[in-house]
Formats: C-alpha cells, sequence, structure tokens
C-alpha cells in the first residue's frame, strides 16, 4: 500500500513537472511570436486589441524602441515618395515644355514662311507693272524718234475731251433698271428668300424679291473666279499642265469642300481646273486655278475684287476667297451676282463652262480613266418645264446662305434671261423656284 501510495505522489509530481515545463514553452513561444507581429506590425494594426496586449508584454522600452524604428522608416518612405512624385511632375513638364516650343517653331516658321512667299509675289507683280510702265512709258518716244506716231490718233483720243467725257471714267460696265412692268415675287411656290429675274437683252428687271439685300453667294461666288482667270489665260495656256499640291487638298478637305476629285501631287491640265470648279463645284480646282492665275490665292482675290470695281459693284460686293467659304466680309447681292452672271455670259470660256452637263477630265497617273464630272443643276432642271432652256447654272451653299444659283437660259421666243435665287431650304426647291420664276415672271411669247 505503501508502494502504491509514493508511486501515485511520484506520478503526480512528475505530471505536474510536465505541465509546468509546457507552460514555461507555450509562453516563451506566445513571447517569441508577439515579438515576431510587433517587428512587422504598421502602427494602424497595434489598434487590434490582441496586439496590444502582445505589445504591453514585449516590454514598454523595447516598445517604445520599436516605435522609434518605426517613424523613422515611415518618415523615410514618405520622403521617398514625395521626391518620386515630384520627379515624375517635373518630367511631365519638361515634356509638355517642349512641346509647346516645338510647336511654337513650326507655327512661327509657317508664319514666316507664308508671309516671305507673299512678298516675293507681291514683288515679281510690282516687278512686272513696273516693267509694263516702262514700256508704255517707252513707246511714244519710240514713235516719235521712227516718226510713226499718226496725227489721226491724236485727234481720236482728243475727240471724247472735246465732247465732254473722260475715256477713264469709271462706269458700271453693266446695270439692271425696273421698268412699270417690274414685279414683286409673291408666288408661294417661290420659297427663297431673295431673287431676281433679268431681261439680259434689254437689262431690265422683270421681278425681284429682296434684290438689293446683302447674301452670302457661297459656291456661286465660282462665276467671278472662272471669269476672271478666263480673262487672264490665252487658248494655249488651257493645255499647260498645273500639280496639285497637298496644300490645295488639305485646305480644301479642313474647309469642307466640294472637291473634283484631283489628288496631291496629280498633274492636271488647267481646262480641266475650269471645269472642275464648275461641274463639281470643287475647292481644289478653284484653289489650283487660282494660284495658277495669280501665284496665291490673296493675290487671285485682290484681282477678283478689282473685277467688281470695274463692273461697277465695290460699293455693294467684296469676296474674301476664290470658293465662296463663309466669311462676313464675302458678300453681294442677287442682284450683284446677275451682273456677274452676264458678264461671264459674255466671255467665250466661261460660257463653254458654264453650260456643260458633263465633262471628263485628262487621263494621268492617278486617274488613267480621268474623272467623269457633273453639273446636277443643269441635268436636273433639263426635263421641268420652264417654258424654254435653261443653258448655263452654277449652285452654292453655305448654312448661312442656305441653298443659291444662278442661271442663264432663253424663253421659248429666244430671249435669254437671268435668274438668281438665295435662301432656299434644299437643293431640289431651289431648283423648282427656278422652274416657277421663269414659268410665272417671263412674258408670254418673250
Amino acid at each position: 500500500m505503501a508502494r502504491l501510495y509514493f508511486e501515485e505522489i511520484d506520478d503526480e509530481t512528475e505530471n505536474e513537472e510536465t505541465e509546468d515545463i509546457e507552460a514555461a514553452e507555450n509562453s516563451a513561444y506566445r513571447k517569441m511570436e508577439a515579438t515576431e507581429n510587433i517587428a512587422y506590425m504598421e502602427i494602424e494594426d497595434l489598434e487590434d486589441i490582441d496586439d496590444i496586449k502582445a505589445a504591453e508584454t514585449f516590454g514598454e522600452e523595447e516598445y517604445r524602441e520599436y516605435f522609434a524604428h518605426y517613424e523613422e522608416r515611415k518618415r523615410i518612405r514618405l520622403e521617398r515618395q514625395q521626391r518620386m512624385r515630384k520627379q515624375r511632375l517635373l518630367k511631365r513638364f519638361l515634356c509638355l515644355g517642349a512641346l509647346c516650343v516645338a510647336m511654337s517653331i513650326v507655327v512661327i516658321v509657317n508664319i514666316f514662311g507664308r508671309k516671305g512667299d507673299r512678298e516675293e509675289t507681291q514683288d515679281q507683280q510690282q516687278t512686272v507693272k513696273n516693267v509694263e510702265q516702262t514700256e508704255q512709258s517707252d513707246l511714244p518716244m519710240i514713235n516719235e524718234v521712227q516718226g510713226d506716231a499718226p496725227e489721226e490718233a491724236d485727234g481720236a483720243e482728243s475727240e471724247p475731251d472735246a465732247a465732254g467725257t473722260e475715256p477713264d471714267q469709271e462706269e458700271p460696265v453693266y446695270s439692271f433698271h425696273d421698268t412699270l412692268q417690274t414685279a414683286a415675287i409673291y408666288s408661294e411656290e417661290v420659297v427663297s428668300t431673295n431673287a431676281i429675274l433679268v431681261d439680259e437683252s434689254t437689262d431690265t428687271i422683270v421681278a425681284s424679291k429682296g434684290a438689293d439685300e446683302r447674301i452670302y453667294p457661297a459656291s456661286m461666288t465660282k462665276v467671278l473666279t472662272v471669269l476672271v482667270a478666263a480673262e487672264q489665260i490665252t487658248e494655249e495656256d488651257l493645255d499647260d499642265t498645273f500639280t496639285i499640291t497637298l496644300e490645295i487638298t488639305d485646305y480644301a478637305y479642313v474647309n469642307d469642300c466640294s472637291a473634283a476629285g484631283f489628288l496631291d501631287g496629280e498633274k492636271v491640265t488647267v481646262r480641266d481646273l475650269f471645269y472642275g470648279t464648275v461641274l463639281p463645284s470643287g475647292g481644289d480646282a478653284a484653289l489650283g486655278l487660282a494660284i495658277y492665275t495669280a501665284g496665291s490665292q490673296e493675290a487671285f482675290v485682290d484681282m477678283m475684287n478689282a473685277k467688281l470695281k470695274e463692273l461697277g459693284l465695290g460699293d455693294s460686293a467684296h469676296f474674301t476667297n476664290c470658293i465662296g467659304l463663309f466669311d462676313e466680309e464675302h458678300y453681294c447681292t442677287v442682284y450683284d451676282m446677275a451682273v456677274i452672271m452676264k458678264a461671264a455670259m459674255q466671255n467665250e470660256l466661261c460660257r463653254e463652262v458654264l453650260s456643260a452637263h458633263t465633262y471628263t477630265t485628262k487621263a494621268t497617273a492617278e486617274h488613267p480613266e480621268g474623272i467623269t464630272i457633273s453639273n446636277w443643276f443643269l441635268r436636273k432642271i433639263e426635263d421641268k418645264d420652264t417654258g424654254g432652256e435653261v443653258l448655263c447654272a452654277k449652285t452654292g451653299y453655305v448654312v448661312q446662305s442656305k441653298n443659291c444659283a444662278v442661271s442663264y437660259g432663253t424663253s421659248a421666243g429666244g430671249t435669254p434671261y437671268i435668274c438668281v435665287t438665295a435662301g432656299s431650304t434644299s437643293g431640289w426647291r431651289c431648283i423648282y423656284d427656278h422652274v416657277e420664276i421663269y414659268n410665272r415672271y417671263v412674258p408670254a411669247g418673250g
């Protein structure tokens, strides 16, 4: 019994020692685990209750030392992030600055390049004018030396002065006037806000509606474009070739112009430029024609405005481009456009181009079969009953003027008429306005 009793005591003692050892080991393990957790804890993690308790078991001094080390690491990390952010911002500003400088250089080069080209063109034109003036001033001297100055010529030049008229007096080449029979266009079938019908044989206004109100002529402008060019170009020049440039095609594209379809680098004839300006209302062809004629669009526009003054329209019409693009300073009246159309009808080349229903350009490397183009106003109105025949026409459209058109036709009796409308609501409605005006206001048998 005693033996059993002591054996039980030994077993209990041994079990208590084992439990104490395991408890000590577990305590040491938890302390090590807490130490490792604290070494990698963020400050936010210490809000967890268990971690706070672990930190308390870790020791107050070690705890302060750890947080001092942690705050130092946090400060270093924030400083590094700020440096990296500043470096990224600096790189972005440097890239943006370099881009701005490059763009400024390109703009400056373009401005000065164009200015130089314009000045060179003006210098060349001034040189030509000086040479022509010198030649003209030398002619009388040459005639006097050679004895070729006839007295009859002097007498002929003095006759206008004796009659009391000045040979250089600026008078309108064409002017139209009202008569007692001039009608106001009131028909509900005419949607256009402005219109005029002129008897071209007598220069009388048959009917009108807002004829003297300012309008934006849109592509009707091209009637004056081909007229000015035709007066500067000879028959032999029509077979010359002109190279379409990227500047021309880009200008037409950027300004959303109608186009004949010529391509960059394509060599087209001057004749094709005329037809491409009128039939498809090509902005590319019109700009090419202006540059071929005057060297630049700016110089050509000066010639256009000089022609307006010559026609007696300087006070009511002014153009800023050869295409008809909208501009507050690009304007005229339907009366002015009728005058321009009459002047164009006196030019054989203009009359030929404005009367063409279809045309195929000359074959080129880019277009081996040429480009077939059409005057859709003439093709659409040819089967309409106008009481006669519409022979020539040019349409136009910009948002500010809506649909507009100028046409030249003859009545059943052969009398020529010019009709101009502006402010219609569609291309077809514009055609029907012309049909209505010809039918209603051309005198019977006229």
